[in-house]
């Protein structure tokens, strides 16, 4: 006899549905039934189920549009087994979910297991669960914070049954904002739920889980925890084009907050713990959220109709929420039961002033004050017309196309223009620039004054464009990797990479582009609108200069390479998913160097030159006069030149090298999941790259040795290569924008 039944409501992102599906195939659990319900999706799901006839599956397609709720309700009406567990059609389980929640069951009204978030799809969380290095004494330190919680929240509801707090701090109280509670997660006795009428309020789009799972603990009597047994809820990683309903933008979510507490206030004990911490729930969400909308929100209505409704809902909470809040919070809430603006008002500068003083004593937040700077002063300053500030690289360097650049205007318009670098360290550039330190007092100024603005990479998320400014992005690449809104997958160090760059591309004026292939997929993956500048890379206008082969020399001089050996540059990109954080990723070296020095060594020497955001610095121990680490030279541009062979991955390098006609190797050696699981690539590799894929030091080390045979393989490629994405190079580039820009 079949158990379980797990209700899956489905209306759009057919792509979720399926690893929502395959999920439950892999189950290590077979006695389950699945019950589709269909909420008129906008296309057909057919030939997604076909790859899932083994499941135990039955779909019911709802007579009209209603939503989740009904959809839920649907599945509990039609469930024939003992229990049902809910799983929302873009989230997935683990294998061993099901049997850790069912293997100790003894018809318990509810069984609640361990709801992990993750922006991931089931193969790169399961990779980065595997990979996480776990501090026995820090879990320690957390094991005993969440008992002393516990047992706090078991102190103040002595009279109540103590598997009821429990089951109530699990699935409730630990769930950080109001948001977060969920119904997901939990194994649910069919016949409780239908003796007591337990259904979901079909008129709420957004919070009707937070009635439902108050009823729920309201009148479960039985309860058993299975902390190993893992709903992983899937968060949206394009909310633009493809948003959860945690993300959408709409009138009635404040509406329905207020409201889903007072529909289930209806059905709770006023002294009882559920009614206690539903309504702790909204307070907190109005003392750590809401209060920031009154404060800056230029919307009025956070300070009129939602304040207005929040306080009558706040007004009938329980006396003991209200009791037993802190002296802060009591300062924000009770002049918003009295309806006093200006008293919460007071009270919310009252809170951030002290906490912005707070972190600026204790130098948690360095950025605080520069920032404060930036918007309370700064923005008010009039812009300066002839100012321009340029950054490279997040400041690291001075390079790229920002570079080449401000160099041609500088010869082009002698004195006109006050140039500004945002750099940090010591870097020699020439015509007595001004730099000033990014992160600083001054750089806030100058973005804020300046007229133009010459970045390579993304603006600073706390930058605002004013009237009047000119922002100029060059980029730093033409695009082999999927990115942004063509990647289905973000597995960077920020998740919110789609959401974020959404914004700030609408502060862009001007694009280059150095090929019509990326003219078109920056259109794609930007969705930018504006002004695209078709000229080429600056920063390969040096390749086409006439006298590169005695910069060649020269460069060679200054870094004490033997101008006797050829050169070999390897130059690999980061992994999404290899990092220590946002901007810092990690690298392991994958070549053999040994290996190449010993059998390469005679006539070659190697140029080691990794992405600005690797953090990890390549040990060269042992192999000196063979390896040279140029990561922290400046300008790659100039690496090219003196370079005679380049192995790359899947940076974008080879689109530039590729100027110079020179033969170029690609060490692919994890090329199945970059494509699959990381990123993704626009061209194929296989059959589009100007060169061999490679995917061992030897095969490496071979290709070297007959180079001469690698490039009359190539040649047709390459050459048709070289026609597609080097077609605008011309040596102007950098001329031609400062026309078009700055003229």
């Amino acid at each position: 006899m079949t158990d379980l039944t797990v209700i899956l409501p489905f209306h759009d992102y057919p792509h979720y549905l399926k690893e929502a599906l395959r999920s439950l195939k892999e189950s290590q659990y077979s006695n389950f039934k699945v019950l589709l319900i269909l909420d008129h999706p906008p296309v057909d799901i057919t030939p997604v189920l076909e790859d899932f006839s083994e499941l135990d599956l039955k779909v019911i397609q709802l007579e009209e549009k209603k939503g989740t709720a009904a959809c839920r309700n649907a599945g509990i009406r039609a469930c024939e087994t003992n229990y049902l567990y809910f799983l929302d059609s873009d989230d997935y389980v683990l294998e061993s979910t099901f049997s850790k929640l069912m293997e100790n069951v003894q018809e318990q009204d509810l069984v609640y297991g361990t709801v992990r978030n993750t922006w991931n799809n089931k193969a790169n969380f399961i990779e980065k669960i595997q990979k996480e290095e776990i501090d026995e004494e820090d879990q320690l330190e957390k094991e005993q914070a969440r008992q002393e919680k516990i047992q706090s929240a078991l102190d103040r509801f002595s009279q109540s049954d103590p598997q009821q707090i429990k089951a109530l701090y699990h699935t409730l109280i630990k769930r950080s904002g109001f948001q977060k509670v969920t119904c997901l997660g939990n194994l649910y006795r069919t016949k409780f739920l239908v003796e007591n009428d337990l259904y979901f309020e079909e008129d709420l789009r957004y919070f009707s889980d937070q009635i439902f799972l108050s009823r729920v603990l309201e009148k479960a009597r039985t309860f058993l925890e299975a902390p190993d047994a893992w709903y992983v809820k899937r968060k949206h990683n394009d909310p633009i084009h493809e948003p959860s309903l945690d993300q959408e933008d709409s009138e009635d979510r404040f509406e329905e907050r207020c409201r889903s507490v007072e529909i289930a206030r209806n059905y709770l004990d006023q002294n009882g713990p559920v009614r206690y911490s539903l309504d702790r729930k909204l307070i907190r969400y109005y003392s750590k959220q809401m209060i920031r909308h009154i404060r800056r929100s230029k919307e009025e209505k956070w300070r009129t109709t939602y304040f207005e409704r929040i306080q009558k809902t706040i007004a009938d909470s329980a006396p003991q929420a209200l009791d037993e809040l802190s002296r802060s919070t009591k300062r924000l809430v009770l002049p918003l039961i009295e309806g006093d603006l200006k008293g919460v008002q007071r009270a919310i500068r009252w809170r951030f002033g002290k906490g912005k003083l707070a972190s600026i004593l204790k130098k948690k937040n360095k950025n605080t004050l520069y920032k404060l700077a930036y918007y309370h002063r700064y923005l008010k300053l009039p812009i300066k017309e002839n100012v321009v500030l340029f950054e490279t690289f997040m400041a690291k360097n001075y390079s790229d196309s920002p570079k080449y650049i401000y160099e041609a205007l500088q010869k082009m318009a002698p004195g006109k223009y006050e140039c500004v670098w945002a750099i940090n360290g010591n870097h020699d550039i020439p015509y007595g620039a001004k730099c000033v330190k990014r992160f600083s007092f001054q750089y806030a100024y100058y973005l804020a004054v300046s007229k133009y603005l010459v970045f390579n990479v993304r603006q600073p998320l706390w930058y605002r464009k004013r009237e009047g400014q000119v922002f100029l992005e060059t980029w730093h690449g033409t695009p082999l990797k999927r990115l942004v809104f063509d990647q289905e997958e973000v597995t960077s160090a920020s998740p919110k990479y789609k959401e974020q760059f959404y914004r700030q591309r609408q502060e862009w004026d001007y694009l280059v582009s150095a090929n019509p292939f990326s003219s078109k997929t920056f259109r794609s993956c930007f969705l930018y609108e504006g002004k695209m500048l078709e000229y080429g890379y600056p920063r390969n206008d040096i390749l086409y200069a006439p006298n590169i082969d005695q910069k060649a020399q020269m460069l060679k001089e200054k870094l004490g390479i033997p101008k006797d050996k050829k050169t070999i540059l390897y130059a690999p990109t980061w992994r999404d998913d290899e990092h220590y954080g946002k901007g810092e990723y990690k690298f392991t070296l994958a070549l053999d160097l040994q290996k190449m020095k010993t059998l390469l060594g005679k006539d070659y020497v190697l140029l080691l030159r990794t992405h600005h955001y690797i953090a990890d610095k390549i040990d060269t121990t042992g192999l000196e006069g063979f390896a040279y680490n140029l990561s922290s030279y400046d300008d790659i541009s100039e690496i090219y030149l003196i370079t005679d062979i380049c192995i790359t991955d899947y940076s974008s390098v080879f689109f530039d090298f590729a100027n110079l006609k020179r033969p170029i190797l690609f060490y692919t050696y994890d090329i199945e999941k970059y494509k699959n699981q990381l990123r993704g690539f626009y061209i194929d590799m296989h059959t589009e790259v100007p060169g061999p894929l490679l995917y061992t030091s030897e095969e490496v080390i071979d290709s070297i040795l007959h180079i001469d045979q690698i490039q009359k393989r190539y040649a047709k490629r390459y050459e048709e290569f070289y026609d597609r994405f080097c077609c605008f190079d011309d040596g102007h580039a950098s001329e031609n924008i400062v026309k078009e820009v700055f003229q």
